[in-house]
């Protein structure tokens, strides 16, 4: 039985493994919290006791002020729970596209309409 190859990385991207898993416990818990409508109105009533309540390291809780999926997921953040703390905010996935590619989203949503990704 052979052992499985690591992947390849992919420039720009942060393979989510287990060491990923590991370092984004608190924070994938915390955001797995945001199922319920009673623990996102926590979080916005008093967001630094409730990232404390869940542990998060200071490089989480920036990234958590920031507002700034790519940093959450170089923090350890699992894209599904994620995109329940980017619900808060009412951010879509062309916000994060935006933040992805470092453009604004109208400059975002240009580009897909450009390339006919409506």
């Amino acid at each position: 039985m052979t052992s499985p190859t690591p992947a390849t990385p992919i420039e720009g991207t942060t393979l989510f493994d287990g060491d990923q898993a590991r370092k984004g416990y608190a924070l994938n818990k915390m955001c797995f919290s945001f199922n319920e409508e009673a623990n996102r109105q926590a979080f916005l009533a008093d967001e630094e006791g409730y990232m404390r309540r869940y542990g998060l390291n200071a490089e989480q809780a920036a990234a958590i002020r920031a507002r700034n999926v790519l940093q959450l997921i170089a923090a350890g953040g699992n894209a599904y729970y994620l995109a329940k703390f980017a619900g808060i905010f009412k951010l879509d996935m062309q916000d994060i596209g935006a933040q992805q590619t470092g453009l604004t989203k109208d400059e975002f949503k240009a580009r897909l309409v450009a390339a006919n990704f409506q």
